[in-house]
């Protein structure tokens, strides 16, 4: 067994991640789901060694260093894999994420029409939420791919780590992995304003810092594109101005307000109308009502708004779930699971040609 095989098979399978951990197989998720291989269980030495096989001598003395370490690598001609290495109660173990090298488009992923048309934005923010493994990495880097089959412009990509390679098309896209290219994001992106960029994209907008800067770029003329790990459009609202103290609030208040062009809040969720996943998305838009709420602090109200915004494309989480139960794509039980009203689900449940399987 080496490990180069393993990811083959994971590939072969149609999996998102392979894991190796102390005393069990590798494990693969497929949809979502853990599975077990045929292997037998890898002893603490074993996965050491498996993982160490890929490494080199900079990547083992930086981990031994830290004990945790972000990389990413391609298979030639086949896969990208970003891998994280860490440690398990004295085992090194390592789980890896298969990244297509082929970018998707917003319409194969299955999101709505309108996420193109945030794409379009000259400047401000546009943020990608939700929970860690719901594909909002696969989501910005389509709307990178969008506007650099569309427009001339400079884009800085500011990562960790890199995944999705983009190539210059109309566009010259600079991509940034961090540890390796800059410090931080939050170097990176104070830098980047110097580059001449016209849109800057950070992969997770993780501290103060990248916040602020993040909000002073889109406020000065950039198209940013960011991810966040919160829920939905109210909470990302609240998660933003929390960060900072309370005597910078009013100002981050205004500043967003002014700059933020419109929240994509999605989840990957189990279809059982054929084999995969299906994403399920929530969409606020910055109009001006949207933008007077922000500018008031009075985000919960923000999702009443978002139910009767239909005209400008936005919807609710649930309104999605719904819908995507009613076509028969997704099940009762998931609809309710992930839904914040569950008395909008009925027993009766349609069949219609759902999207792009999404993984």
């Amino acid at each position: 067994m080496d490990l180069r095989t393993l990811l083959q098979i994971a590939l072969e399978r149609g999996a998102s991640d392979l894991h190796i951990t102390e005393n069990a197989p590798p494990m693969l998720r497929i949809d979502g789901k853990l599975c077990y291989t045929d292997f037998n269980k890898l002893t603490g030495e074993e996965t050491k060694d498996l993982i160490y096989s890929i490494l080199t001598d900079d990547q083992k003395k930086a981990f031994e260093k830290t004990l945790e370490l972000d990389f990413s690598f391609t298979m030639p001609g086949v896969q990208r894999v970003r891998i994280n290495v860490h440690m398990q109660r004295g085992n090194v173990e390592a789980a890896f994420r298969l990244v297509s090298l082929r970018i998707r488009s917003i319409r194969e992923l299955g999101l709505p029409l309108i996420v193109e048309e945030m794409g379009r934005r000259p400047a401000g923010l546009v943020l990608v939420t939700g929970p860690t493994g719901v594909g909002k990495t696969t989501t910005l880097a389509a709307l990178v791919d969008l506007i650099n089959n569309d427009r001339e412009e400079l884009i800085v990509v500011i990562e960790d780590p890199i995944e999705y390679l983009h190539v210059n098309k109309k566009s010259i896209v600079k991509q940034r992995e961090v540890y390796s290219d800059t410090h931080s994001f939050a170097a990176a992106l104070k830098h980047a304003l110097r580059q001449d960029p016209d849109v800057i994209v950070v992969g997770e907008m993780r501290d103060l810092e990248t916040i602020s800067t993040a909000l002073t770029a889109a406020e000065t003329g950039h198209l940013v594109l960011a991810t966040l790990h919160t829920p939905d459009a109210p909470q990302t609202i609240d998660r933003i101005i929390d960060v900072f103290p309370p005597h910078q609030q009013a100002q981050i208040i205004i500043q967003l307000s002014n700059s933020l062009q419109g929240i994509v809040s999605q989840r990957l969720l189990p279809r059982i109308d054929r084999p995969g996943r299906v994403v399920a998305t929530e969409i606020m838009l910055a109009t001006a009502a949207i933008r007077n709420l922000v500018r008031e602090h009075e985000t919960e109200q923000l999702l009443t708004l978002i139910q009767t915004g239909s005209q400008y494309g936005m919807h609710t989480m649930d309104k999605c779930l719904r819908e995507l139960f009613e076509r028969g794509i997704i099940s009762q039980h998931t609809a309710m699971m992930f839904a914040k009203d569950i008395s909008e689900f009925s027993e009766s449940g349609g069949r219609g040609k759902g999207p792009q399987t999404y993984r």
